[in-house]
């Protein structure tokens, strides 16, 4: 693929600070891959399967390869996480999940039949706290737990909690919605835990309008959610599944963006290397060896303009559970996010 487009210039304004250019919200799709994605649909529309077919498989391939992980694609975030609980029977037991994410993280849990206990983060990296979470799980005894990498980064706790669920049998599941792109020391997210999840909404770092992939080193769970996702078909419908396919025309937008994710990342931390790293000193820190994929950029002082938080209001306030999470909170009221967009070439 072509070069990216580099980032665009500051100027000084006339108090002398600097004056950047406005980064509108764009979908972070290249208008130089249409091309191509008219020609994959014109395809599929020729092909007289529309569902379930060879871009679908060339998607989970080259997602796959890009994690250095088994992929399996679902038409949303939440089929995969229902998929993935499904497999390892969290009805009537304990899910620990942190309070510091989308409501979609917990509420897979209780939909699955899980009772969800929360835990706080840090406030360094906005993710799960291994010190809160190993507190909670050597109370709870949770057969499963929740991380979810925040904002574009890796959870800097990762490798903690993963080898604490590890030696006490603890299933991790690694909700990688933010993730695209992150790397730390070479591993990506989804390869620390049991399973990583990522959804394709359209505000997520590559998109396709919506979708989800399912990532493991587990060839049983992989089989399990494949047959998940259609009914239950691959197991004679033992398996209680129902329809989480993704279309074609899905899949088709999928292998395009994918292919163009390394130079939307490269572009991201560009324009935060060069442009907002010293307009922003109060800035979220990543670790030595680690690649963000600037899903968010974030700070801890207010800025204009702003793209407002990550999560406005922490989990364990919206379902009212009456937990005290300082970080959480702490978190919740000091942090904003700088505008980091990929533009249309």
């Amino acid at each position: 693929m072509s070069e990216a487009p580099g980032p665009p210039a500051v100027h000084a304004n006339k108090a002398g600070a600097p004056d950047l250019p406005p980064l509108p919200f764009s979908v972070a799709f290249d208008t130089r891959d249409e091309a191509e994605i008219l020609s994959r649909w014109q395809t599929v529309l020729r092909s007289n399967r529309w569902s379930d077919g060879d871009q679908t498989r060339e998607f989970e391939a080259v997602w796959g390869h890009y994690c250095g992980l088994e992929a399996v694609a679902f038409d949303n975030w939440s089929g995969g996480a229902m998929a993935v609980f499904d497999f390892i029977g969290v009805a009537g037991k304990t899910v620990l999940s942190p309070s510091n994410t989308f409501l979609a993280t917990p509420r897979t849990a209780q939909k699955s039949g899980a009772n969800v206990i929360f835990y706080d983060c840090n406030r360094s990296d906005l993710c799960g706290s291994a010190d809160d979470f190993i507190a909670r799980a050597e109370r709870h005894r949770p057969k499963a737990a929740w991380i979810v990498h925040v904002g574009g980064h890796i959870a800097f706790d990762i490798e903690r909690i993963a080898d604490y669920c590890k030696g006490a049998g603890i299933w991790l599941i690694e909700d990688c919605a933010h993730a695209h792109g992150a790397l730390w020391n070479g591993r990506r997210a989804g390869s620390f835990g049991d399973a990583g999840i990522y959804s394709f909404y359209p505000t997520k770092t590559i998109s396709t309008g919506e979708g989800g992939m399912v990532v493991s080193q587990n060839p049983d769970l992989l089989k399990y959610v494949r047959s998940y996702r259609d009914y239950g078909r691959g197991s004679r419908y033992q398996i209680e599944g129902l329809n989480h396919r993704i279309h074609e025309f899905t899949a088709a937008l999928g292998i395009v963006q994918t292919r163009r994710l390394d130079d939307i990342v490269q572009w991201k931390n560009n324009y935060a290397e060069t442009v907002l790293d010293a307009i922003h000193p109060n800035r979220l820190r990543l670790p030595e060896g680690m690649v963000s994929g600037f899903y968010k950029y974030v700070v801890f002082d207010p800025v204009t303009p702003s793209t407002g938080k990550v999560y406005e209001e922490p989990c364990h306030q919206i379902m009212k559970t009456g937990d005290i999470l300082p970080n959480t909170e702490w978190v919740s009221k000091n942090h904003w996010c700088v505008p980091i967009y990929y533009p249309r070439s």
